[in-house]
């Protein structure tokens, strides 16, 4: 393997000075609750919010004041990714089943958690797909209470209406305009406006990411994002422009966002970096793209598909596209990744908007033993036994005897007393 260009940035460490600001700002929303969330709005933020709960009015007119296409592409965005969910959610069952012990019944219910908290990014762009993609997800899986916390646009005053139209088309119980690790400070310990939450999902900023490392334990996660990163295995036969322009979209993220090519064919890969240098020409946000493309940008030239795709594995990359010859073939020996995008037509844009497959993906090399966010991410899988008294007599001597072996003798009497 031939390294063409090599990143010369970390894109993700974390540093003692993070983890101290961040627990000091949980340990104050744990503290002062509202009032410190409202401190917090003002000087990260830059906003003068009243309260943190975002009224039914201000929902409704979030709707007035975005183009009806926006209304129109968010249901339809909506209406796939339900359609996902829904046919993820039919997958699981509940198990009632008769042990090969006579007197014994086992199983399990899947039962959803009862409260949890969505956080929407707000930062550099609106992300009211992000919006979509937790909260529905979570409603489909039977979550009764879905709080949505996003933090305020400085030009509305309030959460950018697109991401409030899209938390309301979702099915958000409860909005709240707060953001940042105080958002997760809020969620996990609760304050006077915001409820206490199970389970904490929903991407962020190194901030929020470190915020919910710090929680976990209190409140569950779903996990600890890092930038965001896409990977492209290409062949002589792929599009060096869709190639480049998907390298391109997911650079134009942030500045510390990872894009890999993984490809067979040199002269492929000098045609990606004209198209790249092309593009950046006059791409809105080549400001950022060329940033992140320059510091985190990584080629390499493999000497066959199956180098690329043990590099690719090893990798584990939250976004996988493979645009080779035989893309259907190739992926079927691919094992680790957030999600995949086979074939030429396949560009990850897709999937962060409307195809219907979640973009709340695993990243940092965790897609190693980890997947995105889906129905089961909501849902407790809990076990149960029922035993007659038969079972109990069938049961009784290796279990005495384990519990003898092991010098718990409260659990060999407990078995004891019901036999005797």
């Amino acid at each position: 393997m031939e390294v063409v260009k090599q990143a010369v940035k970390k894109t993700y460490e974390r540093d003692q000075n993070l983890t101290e600001l961040v627990s000091g700002i949980i340990e104050q929303v744990k503290a002062e609750g509202d009032k410190k969330l409202l401190e917090l709005s003002e000087k990260f933020d830059r906003v003068v919010l009243d309260k943190v709960r975002v009224s039914k009015e201000t929902i409704a007119a979030a709707y007035e004041q975005i183009d009806p296409k926006t209304v129109d592409a968010l249901r339809f965005a909506a209406s796939n990714i339900s359609f996902y969910a829904k046919k993820q959610y039919e997958c699981l069952q509940a198990m009632k089943v008769s042990s090969p012990v006579p007197g014994v019944t086992l199983g399990h219910k899947l039962i959803p958690i009862e409260r949890c908290g969505a956080y929407i990014p707000g930062g550099r762009y609106p992300l009211p797909s992000s919006a979509l993609m937790s909260i529905l997800t979570a409603k489909i899986a039977g979550v009764k209470s879905v709080c949505a916390c996003c933090p305020p646009s400085r030009e509305h005053g309030t959460i950018h209406p697109a991401v409030l139209v899209a938390m309301d088309i979702a099915g958000a119980d409860e909005i709240y305009c707060v953001g940042g690790a105080q958002a997760i400070a809020a969620m996990a310990y609760g304050t006077e406006s915001i409820g206490k939450v199970n389970l904490v999902v929903g991407p962020g900023n190194r901030f929020v990411a470190e915020a919910k490392r710090q929680v976990l334990g209190d409140v569950g996660i779903d996990s600890i994002a890092g930038p965001s990163e896409v990977l492209i295995i290409a062949d002589e036969s792929a599009n060096p422009s869709y190639v480049a322009i998907d390298l391109l979209a997911q650079a134009e993220h942030d500045p510390n966002t990872k894009t890999i090519l993984v490809a067979t064919d040199r002269a492929m890969i000098a045609q990606v970096e004209a198209k790249i240098d092309e593009y950046l020409g006059d791409l809105e946000t080549s400001a950022i793209a060329r940033e992140s493309w320059q510091n985190n940008g990584q080629i390499y030239l493999v000497d066959s598909e199956d180098e690329a795709v043990r590099f690719s594995d090893e990798v584990a990359p939250e976004h996988l596209e493979v645009q080779t010859k035989d893309a259907h073939a190739l992926s079927e020996k691919l094992s680790n990744y957030g999600s995949l995008f086979i074939g030429q037509y396949a560009p990850v844009a897709f999937g962060d908007y409307v195809s219907g497959t979640n973009h709340i993906l695993p990243t940092m090399g965790t897609a190693k033993y980890s997947n995105g966010v889906w129905v089961g991410t909501f849902i407790k899988t809990s076990f149960f036994q029922e035993i007659t008294e038969e079972g109990c007599q069938n049961l009784s001597a290796a279990c005495m005897h384990l519990a003898n072996v092991e010098g718990l003798f409260a659990h060999k009497k407990s078995v004891a007393m019901r036999v005797e």
